[in-house]
C-alpha cells in the first residue's frame, strides 16, 4: 500500500489550513496564555517525520485546527488528531482505512462534541450514488494474511452479532476489537485481490453491526460514524447492496431525529444502485415512513406497494443485512406509515399483526412494535391496551438493555396523563419513574 500522508497532514487538509496558517493558529493558541510559540514551518515538517510535538504544543495544535483542548490525549500522538472538519470523510484512494481510524478514535475519545450535518450526509451518499468503487490497494510488503484467519474472523463476528438479546451490553467492545484487528489487516497485511475484498467487506459488516448498537444507546454521533465507514468500505468491496444498506441505516437515523429531508435525500440516492429485492423492500419501507412524516401520502403509498412487490420477489439470496426483513417488519412499517397518514384503524390492526408475527429472537425489536402498538391504541383514545402495550415493552427493554426503545415509552408518557385513572395507567406511570437497577443498565 501506497504510503498516507501523517495524520497532522490530513487533519490540516481537512480543516482547510495552509502550512503558514497552521503555524499561525499554533502562535495564537500559545499568545492566547501569555506565551510565545517558536514554532515554524521546519518544526512541523519534523513533527511530520516523526518529532512529538511536547503536550502544551499539542493543546495548540488542537486549537489551530479549531478543535477544544480536551480532545488531545498528548501520550497518544498524533492518533487523536481529528481527520475530518465536519466528522465525513469524502471518498477518495485511502479513505475505507480513514473511516474506520476516524469511528474507532471517536468511539473511544467519546467526541460527542462532534455533529455530523445533514448536508453532509446527503453530499456524501450523492458522491457513492455517482461514483465508481476505486480500485483496491495493494500491500507488497508486511505479514501475509492466511485466508483461515479471515475466515475465522467472519465467522466470529456474526456469533458475535447473533448471539442472544440479553447479551447484547457486553457485545459491542468485542465487535471492536474484532473492528480494529480486521482495520489493521486491512492496513499492513499481505493478501490477495479476493481477500482484500472479503476483509472490506467484515470492516463494512462490523462497522453496520457496532453502529446500530451504539444508535441504541443513543450515542448517535458514534452510530454515524460507524455507518459511514461501513459505507467506504462497502464501496471498496464493491457491493452495491450493503452500501445502499448502510445509507438506508443513516437515513433511519436521520429520521429518528426528525430529520425527514435528510432521510429522503438519502434513501432516493441509495434506491439507483440498490439490487437485490430484500434490500429495495427495506429502502422502501423507510423512504415510505418518511414520506408519511412529511404527510406526503401518495408518494408514501406507492413506496408501500413497491416494498410489498419486492418483499415477495425476495428469495432466501439476500444480503447479511438484511436478512431479517419480513412479513412482520412489513405490517408494523406499513402500519406506522398509515399511522402518519391518518389512517389510524388499518394501522392499528397492522401494527397488532406484525408484533404477532415476530420471532422470538428478536426481543428489541418486539420492545420498537410494542411502543408502537401503545401509540396506535393512543390515537383510537383506548388507553388500557395501550398501557399494556407500552408496560410489556417497557419491562423487555429494561431487562435486555434496551436505551432506544425506553425512550420510545418515555416519549409517549405524556399521552398518557389524561387518562391517569385508566386501568394499567398508574402501574406504567409508576414503572416509569421507578429507579432502574444498575445490574440492567448498559
Amino acid at each position: 500500500m501506497e504510503d498516507i500522508p501523517h495524520p497532522l497532514v490530513r487533519a490540516r487538509i481537512a480543516a482547510g489550513l495552509t502550512m503558514e496558517k497552521l503555524v499561525t493558529g499554533i502562535r495564537a493558541a500559545a499568545a492566547r496564555r501569555g506565551l510565545r510559540s517558536g514554532v515554524d514551518e521546519a518544526r512541523v515538517r519534523k513533527w511530520h517525520r516523526g518529532v512529538r510535538p511536547n503536550d502544551e504544543h499539542q493543546v495548540y495544535i488542537a486549537e489551530a485546527l479549531g478543535w477544544p483542548a480536551d480532545i488531545v490525549r498528548a501520550d497518544d500522538w498524533p492518533n487523536w488528531l481529528p481527520l475530518t472538519a465536519d466528522g465525513v470523510i469524502p471518498f477518495g484512494p485511502h479513505s475505507s482505512v480513514h473511516a474506520l481510524r476516524e469511528a474507532l478514535r471517536t468511539a473511544m475519545e467519546r467526541r460527542t462534541f462532534l455533529t455530523i450535518s445533514g448536508a453532509a450526509l446527503s453530499a456524501l451518499a450523492a458522491d457513492w450514488a455517482a461514483g465508481p468503487a476505486a480500485a483496491l490497494d495493494q500491500a507488497v510488503n508486511g505479514t501475509p494474511v492466511a485466508h483461515e484467519f479471515i475466515t475465522w474472523l467472519e465467522t466470529s463476528a456474526r456469533q458475535l452479532a447473533g448471539m442472544a438479546t440479553d447479551e447484547r451490553q457486553y457485545i459491542p467492545d468485542l465487535l471492536e476489537a474484532h473492528l480494529d484487528t480486521v482495520t489493521n489487516l486491512i492496513t499492513d497485511g499481505r493478501y490477495t485481490p479476493a481477500d482484500g475484498l472479503r476483509l472490506h467487506s467484515l470492516a463494512a459488516y462490523l462497522s453496520q453491526t457496532i453502529a446500530w448498537h451504539r444508535f441504541d444507546l443513543g450515542r448517535h454521533t458514534h452510530a454515524s460514524q460507524y455507518w459511514v465507514a461501513g459505507l467506504h468500505n462497502a464501496r471498496a468491496a464493491r457491493d452495491h447492496d450493503m452500501g445502499a444498506g448502510l445509507l438506508s441505516d443513516l437515513a433511519y437515523q436521520a429520521a429518528w431525529r426528525q430529520d425527514h429531508p435528510t432521510a429522503a435525500s438519502i434513501l432516493h440516492h441509495a434506491l439507483t444502485r440498490a439490487q437485490n429485492p430484500a434490500a429495495l423492500c427495506l429502502l422502501n419501507l423507510r423512504l415510505a415512513r418518511t414520506l408519511a412524516a412529511r404527510h406526503e401520502r401518495r408518494p408514501a403509498l406507492r413506496a408501500l406497494a413497491a416494498a410489498e412487490k419486492h418483499l415477495g420477489d425476495a428469495g432466501a439470496d439476500r444480503p447479511a443485512w438484511c436478512t431479517w426483513i419480513s412479513e412482520a417488519d412489513l405490517a408494523v412499517d406499513s402500519g406506522q406509515t398509515l399511522l402518519d397518514l391518518g389512517d389510524t384503524g388499518r394501522a392499528h390492526q397492522l401494527i397488532t399483526e406484525g408484533e404477532r408475527l415476530l420471532p422470538p429472537a428478536r426481543d428489541k425489536t418486539r420492545g420498537v412494535f410494542l411502543a408502537y402498538r401503545a401509540a396506535s391504541y393512543l390515537d383510537q383514545k383506548e388507553p388500557e391496551p395501550a398501557a399494556a402495550a407500552a408496560t410489556q415493552s417497557l419491562l423487555l427493554a429494561r431487562r435486555i438493555g434496551a436505551p432506544r426503545c425506553i425512550r420510545l415509552i418515555e416519549d409517549l408518557l405524556p399521552r398518557f396523563q389524561p387518562y391517569a385513572r385508566a386501568q394499567g395507567v398508574p402501574e406504567l406511570l409508576q414503572r416509569s419513574a421507578a429507579q432502574v437497577p444498575a445490574a440492567s443498565r448498559t
